[in-house]
Formats: structure tokens, C-alpha cells, sequence
């Protein structure tokens, strides 16, 4: 069951509020900007969905918000206003990496679940160990005992069977859907607000995917988490996320509730992803690919990011200018000169 967002629920204080985020990394090669000004928020219990091709910047604005950018990587404007479970308001932006406030964030108030289990997880200490290691962080009064059951009932909770034993697991030692399993838990160990899943599935085959997505989903009703979906895949997309950001280029081009994105989208990157779709009710359909591949972030294209790919330039300004944002209804907002008055006046 997807979580609605009603007009009152989106205007309320959000949980995350990301404004104008810009990221560069410095190379031997010269600058690379993977995030130009990405902006979005997510409210308390929300699940959100963050979509676009890879290299669009989907994952950098994830590890952006957890602090753990590549090296030479730094956040050059922006804020990432963070409401806390104390209350406090928190610019993630500001915080020192290492700092203890940013640890105790970090894993413990955010928690992720990573693309692929097998570089998560360390092969030589076994799954209780890591698991309880995460909930001796965050709750150091925690003894010896009550890490063990918790660890235990975590592993139950997301369906690994016989989880007294299987705890005890090296991470090699578990099937693939499995080990995305105790990742969930061990993203979960610490009782976060907001969970980041960055293609959660991509390593596993199509029914462990349905099984995982289930109990992402079932998580996130139960224990009312935020949800942060990271994914190319709009057809997951589709059944568990309420709201949707798509993102090019380091930009979000366009968002809205995931009924309109699906049913009337309106910036031709995402109208261009939706019929990339396979279609199983309408099987005399041809596939329609996206020509061309998302630019290289040390060489930005000028005007929309779009425009070296788009079908449906309405003019010289695509090329020269950035479009606004526009916001067409409630909700649903896009940037594109096909729903500004600049367009008008430039033809």
C-alpha cells in the first residue's frame, strides 16, 4: 500500500529538505560536477523516489547526504536541512564528516541499504557481529545479551529462517537474497527516521527482487520510515514510492506524485524513460531507447541539460539558458521551456 500525499502533507515541515545541492570533485583532468543544484524533500513517513539514467547523480546526492563523498569530492553550495528526533534542525551541509554529531546521523537517524551486500558486508566477521556492531554504536548501553536478541529478532523481522543460526553466517555463506536481507537489518539495527536504498536489488534476479521490495515496503509501513528509493527502474518505482524526483544530469527535471509522473508527465526525459518501458498489454509495441548517452559532469552542456538529446527543443533558449521551475499543480513541478513564458517571448 503506497503512502498518500495529500496536499497538507506536502506543505508540511519536512523531515529533509535539500536546497540548491551542488557538488564538484577535483581530478587530475580538471572539474567534475555530478550535482548542479539538486533540490528535494521528503516528509516524515514519505516514500520517495529519486529516478534517471546512471550517471545523473542519483547516488552522489545520497552519499552527499550521508557525508561520504569520494576523496577530493566537496559540497559547494547548498543546504541539507535535516529535522532530527530531538527536534533540532540540522544542516547536514555544514557538519564535519567525522564529527560525532555526524556519526550519530549517519547509521543511526539516516541509515542505507547499499547496492550490493557483498562490498557491504566485511567476509571475515560474521553477520552478528556487524549486526550487533551497528546497534553497540548507537546504543552503547546495550550489553552483550540484548545485542544478541536483538540481532536475532532483526534477522527473524525480515525473514531469514532459522535466524539463531543463520546469524552466525559469514556473508559468503548466505544466497544473494539473502544477504540483502540482513543488510536490511543491519540498516535497521539502530531504529532510523529515514532509509536510503540505493537499487537495492540489482545484483538479484526478478523474483528475489519482488520478495526484497515486499519487505522494504513492509518496513517501511510498520516502523512509518521515511523512505528514500534510489532507482532506474520506474516500474519498482511505480508500486512502492508515493512521490517521485527525476533527475539528469545532476538536476532534477522533474517531479510530482507518482500517479501524475506516470499518467501526465511532462518534461520528454521523463515522457522518454516511460516509453523505454516494456509494456506487456501492448506487445506490438517497439521499445523507444533515449539516443544518445547522458554527457560526461566535467562537460556540462550550457542551457538545459537536456538539450543535446531532447526531440522536442522549442528553440535556441534550450540551448543558451536554464529553464525554471514550473509548477503546473499541486505537487507536480518541471523544468522545461515547453511550460514558461521565456519560450513564449524567445519565438
Amino acid at each position: 500500500m503506497r503512502d498518500p500525499v495529500t496536499n497538507e502533507r506536502h506543505g508540511a515541515e519536512p523531515l529533509l529538505e535539500v536546497l540548491d545541492l551542488r557538488v564538484r570533485i577535483e581530478r587530475d583532468t580538471g572539474l567534475v560536477h555530478p550535482l548542479n543544484g539538486v533540490s528535494f524533500r521528503i516528509q516524515e513517513g514519505q516514500s520517495v523516489g529519486i529516478v534517471g539514467e546512471s550517471g545523473c547523480g542519483k547516488t552522489m546526492a545520497s552519499n552527499a547526504l550521508l557525508r561520504i563523498l569520494p576523496r577530493r569530492a566537496e559540497i559547494t553550495h547548498g543546504s541539507m536541512q535535516f529535522r532530527t528526533q530531538a527536534g533540532d534542525r540540522i544542516d547536514l551541509a555544514q557538519l564535519d564528516p567525522m564529527s560525532r554529531r555526524m556519526r550519530q546521523i549517519r547509521g543511526g537517524e539516516i541509515s542505507m541499504i547499499f547496492q550490493e551486500p557483498m562490498t557491504a558486508f566485511s567476509p571475515v566477521h560474521t553477520v552478528h557481529d556487524q549486526i550487533a556492531e551497528m546497534i553497540r554504536l548507537h546504543d552503547p548501553g546495550a550489553d552483550k545479551e540484548e545485542q544478541h536478541r536483538r540481532v536475532v529478532e532483526l534477522l527473524d523481522q525480515v525473514g531469514i529462517p532459522d535466524p539463531e543460526q543463520r546469524a552466525f553466517d559469514y556473508s559468503f555463506q548466505l544466497s544473494g537474497g539473502m544477504r540483502q536481507r540482513a543488510m536490511i537489518a543491519m540498516a535497521l539495527a539502530s531504529g532510523p527516521r529515514l532509509l536510503i536504498a540505493d537499487e537495492p536489488t540489482t545484483a538479484l534476479d526478478v523474483t528475489v527482487q519482488a520478495r526484497v521490495l515486499k519487505l522494504i515496503e513492509r518496513m517501511q509501513r510498520e516502523l512509518n520510515l521515511a523512505l528514500m528509493l534510489i532507482t532506474h527502474d520506474l516500474g519498482v518505482v511505480a508500486h512502492m514510492v508515493s512521490y517521485v524526483y527525476v533527475m539528469y544530469l545532476g538536476r532534477v527535471v522533474e517531479e510530482g506524485p507518482v500517479e501524475a509522473i506516470f499518467d501526465n508527465p511532462k518534461h520528454p526525459y521523463t515522457a522518454a524513460l516511460l516509453r523505454s518501458i516494456p509494456n506487456l498489454a501492448s506487445k506490438s509495441r517497439r521499445l523507444e531507447p533515449i539516443e544518445g548517452n547522458v554527457p560526461s559532469a566535467d562537460r556540462l552542456p550550457t542551457g538545459c541539460p537536456f538539450h543535446t538529446r531532447c526531440t522536442e527543443k522549442v528553440g535556441d533558449i534550450c540551448q543558451q539558458r536554464m529553464p525554471a521551475r514550473v509548477e503546473l499543480s499541486v505537487g507536480h513541478a518541471v523544468s522545461c521551456f515547453r511550460y514558461t513564458e521565456e519560450s513564449l517571448d524567445d519565438g
